[in-house]
């Protein structure tokens, strides 16, 4: 329970972000505002502010909640997630960004309707907003709820909610500037309250299994007692191997997954994502850049504090603690591993640390609501609905849809209707975010280095893309178990199933291959092609910005090495 003086360092929290956030409000309503600064904040964000709103947005019940759950399940391995998306940001800040503003893409859909035609962007637009609105911003409400609420007492949970979703409208409303220089308070609390919960964590071990108050005994403790867990690749299971093991590998298929799914997951997501993108793309491209590649650092150093409070979990469990703190309603989940954690804290640093989750929670929903907005204001409502809306009836409209999503939110979180707390947090937003990415990750793909893909390509490839991730994760395994191509095995409900990450790289492989047949096919669409700006110049990039990369990628490298 929260005691007097974490209620107070909570509400300060809550009042430093909230007064900032109107500052800067205030002080852009001295100029007029437009709808291009509203989703955009065009030229204000800097290089810091650009890299502290990526991680801000990117870190949220997701990772805190939901990977400190897998950390505890599954151990170091699940920090691929983490430390692959650095080597992302590298490809997104060298290769994608250029294309992006040397084009003045806005939108995801503006690019696809600038690289193919109307209907293609008016295809994904739908998509994204359905993904965005059912999938990402209800699973990130629900996974912040159900911590704050456990670590509060667990009597609250429609209220939390409900407080969560609101602190979250104020901040959106406030336009891309706002949630851009807010997140840069965030991003600096929920670091600061998630190295505090690491830090508590690895002394609960040491204390527990008798080495006293010593972080560095409690972390060889956890290389001690659990050295599975600091296992990056699993291996192939035999048909002999434990559920356990199985289980661990359909999540994370080994050396598979470094070959596959995991790239298009997180290029997908670092690059061809509203949510994500947007905080860039309002920038030149050195600024951008360099906010890119500072969110890699900091990605590096996010499995410290999202996956080691889970590991702790996992040995501290192991050796008695925590029973009743894993458990919910009487359940055994793994996703109450960090507040599990949270709930040892002396008190103040609880609500410190609270403050940090809360942080990581709002950002996230801020970023994806007003990501949610932008899609549906300029790329459905400016096109289809009212052609020639003035720029005050489009920020007007983008802070109803704001609110709407929100709502919706809510509505669908207050049962848990779309189960996502009996599927574990993490990977029902991996799984279900992957039921479209490798259609996307391939029609971008191709429309940025191809220049023969045509319209008709990249619908069928979108189409096509999901079909086929439904067949490979619904029907296939269970019509054809062993292949060349895949394994499928039997899950915990004796269900066959292929690892999902292997099912992303073959989909993504096999809507390329269609893609590519088709353009080569439309003879007439290849006439109509609508080809990007781009030149091998654009890819340059500036001793400083090489030497950022080359740092990043040893350090990638070194961890790979230590842990494989």
């Amino acid at each position: 329970m929260l005691k007097t003086a974490d209620i107070i360092v909570f509400v300060c929290y809550f009042i430093i972000v909230a007064s900032y956030g109107i500052w800067i409000y205030r002080r852009k309503k001295k100029v007029k505002e437009t709808s291009t600064d509203f989703f955009l904040a065009e030229g204000s964000l800097t290089w810091w502010a650009i890299g502290a709103s990526l991680i801000a947005s990117n870190i949220s019940a997701e990772q805190f909640i939901g990977m400190s759950g897998g950390g505890f399940k599954l151990g170091l391995a699940i920090a691929a997630y983490e430390w692959l998306a650095a080597a992302s940001l590298i490809i997104v800040a060298v290769f994608f960004m250029p294309i992006y503003l040397k084009n003045r893409i806005f939108t995801m859909p503006q690019f696809l309707k600038t690289r193919y035609n109307e209907t293609v962007a008016l295809v994904m637009a739908i998509f994204w907003l359905f993904l965005y609105v059912t999938v990402n911003l209800t699973s990130i409400l629900y996974l912040g709820t159900l911590a704050i609420n456990n670590l509060a007492g667990g009597d609250n949970f429609h209220t939390i909610m409900i407080a969560l979703g609101f602190f979250a409208l104020l901040i959106t409303l406030g336009g891309m500037k706002v949630i851009g220089y807010t997140d840069v308070i965030q991003v600096l609390v929920l670091i600061i309250g998630g190295l505090v919960t690491s830090y508590i964590a690895l002394l609960l071990v040491s204390e527990n299994l008798g080495y006293g108050k010593n972080v560095l005994a409690g972390f060889n403790a956890l290389l001690e007692k659990a050295p599975e867990h600091f296992k990056m690749i699993f291996d192939k299971p035999a048909g002999t191997a434990p559920k356990e093991q199985v289980s661990n590998y359909l999540d994370l298929p080994g050396i598979s997954m470094l070959v596959a799914g995991m790239w298009i997951a997180n290029l997908n997501y670092w690059g061809c994502n509203q949510y994500i993108t947007q905080r860039a793309l309002g920038a030149d491209l050195p600024t951008a850049r360099a906010g890119i590649l500072f969110a890699a650092f900091l990605k590096l150093m996010m499995p410290l504090i999202v996956v080691l409070p889970g590991i702790a979990a996992y040995v501290l469990y192991k050796n008695g603690g925590l029973q009743a703190e894993m458990l919910t309603n009487g359940e055994f989940r793994s996703d109450n591993a960090y507040s599990a954690i949270l709930g040892f804290l002396p008190t103040g640093l609880k609500g410190l640390s609270m403050a940090a989750l809360t942080a990581a929670i709002v950002a996230s929903l801020a970023g994806k609501a007003n990501s949610i907005s932008t899609i549906y204001t300029l790329d459905i409502y400016k096109k289809y609905v009212k052609k020639d809306a003035a720029d005050n009836k489009l920020v007007l409209i983008g802070r109803l849809t704001v609110v709407i999503s929100l709502i919706l939110a809510i509505i669908v979180n207050w049962k848990d209707s779309l189960g996502i707390g009996s599927e574990g947090g993490f990977v029902f937003i991996q799984k279900y975010t992957g039921y479209i990415s490798p259609a996307i990750f391939a029609v971008f793909l191709l429309g940025f280095f191809w220049k023969r893909t045509t319209a008709k390509a990249a619908i069928a490839g979108i189409i096509g893309g999901v079909i086929l991730m439904v067949l490979f994760d619904k029907f296939l395994p269970g019509w054809f178990p062993e292949t060349p191509l895949y394994t499928a095995f039997m899950n915990a409900q004796g269900v066959y199933e292929i690892p999902f990450l292997i099912s992303m790289g073959w989909v993504f492989f096999f809507t390329v291959l269609l893609m590519v047949i088709i353009s080569l096919l439309d003879k007439k669409g290849s006439k109509e092609i609508n080809a990007l700006e781009v030149d091998t110049s654009m890819f340059r990039v500036s001793p400083g910005i090489l030497a950022a990369i080359i740092v990043i990628l040893g350090i990638l490298l070194a961890l790979y090495i230590r842990f494989w």
